[in-house]
């Protein structure tokens, strides 16, 4: 294999904006599988940045919070379930760089919640088999999960 001088391949330089670098974004999301092994995609409402395409569920990250914990906040929030923390577990994170921001979104799987999943924010919501996953239009972080996912289940 021949090594690739500075600049070239994995060794590019960061994407930046003429004003600089751009800023983080903090998102933590979940792969929610039932007993079916189908996987709960979310389609993003109309009027937010990526509208109608499907995503994995969760949120933000605030300030000093973990992103498991954000993750249980935006659960409750979103679809009113309750999953605890020990019930998250870490799968792996998308890193993408969209025009305005770069978005680093750590995923879980999640097998085990309280409650019934209902949409509260006006969104769409899918139970996938995960063949069926990329069938979808998704965001460009989310995208590459996809396959990721269908080998694990």
């Amino acid at each position: 294999m021949a090594f690739t001088g500075p600049g070239e391949g994995c060794f590019d330089a960061p994407v930046t904006r003429a004003q600089g670098p751009l800023p983080l974004l903090l998102v933590s999301a979940v792969a929610l599988v039932d007993v079916d092994g189908r996987v709960l995609l979310a389609r993003r409402p109309e009027g937010k940045h990526l509208a109608g395409l499907w995503e994995f569920p969760g949120g933000k990250v605030h300030e000093g919070e973990a992103p498991d914990t954000a993750l249980v906040r935006e659960l409750k929030e979103e679809l009113a379930i309750d999953i605890t923390e020990s019930c998250l577990a870490p799968f792996t994170f998308a890193s993408h760089a969209y025009e305005d921001f770069h978005l680093l979104m750590p995923l879980f799987v999640c097998r085990v919640w309280k409650g019934t999943v209902t949409p509260l924010e006006g969104q769409a919501l899918k139970w996938v088999r995960p063949t069926r996953m990329g069938d979808l239009p998704m965001p460009p972080a989310d995208a590459p999960l996809v396959a990721l996912l269908r080998d694990l289940l």
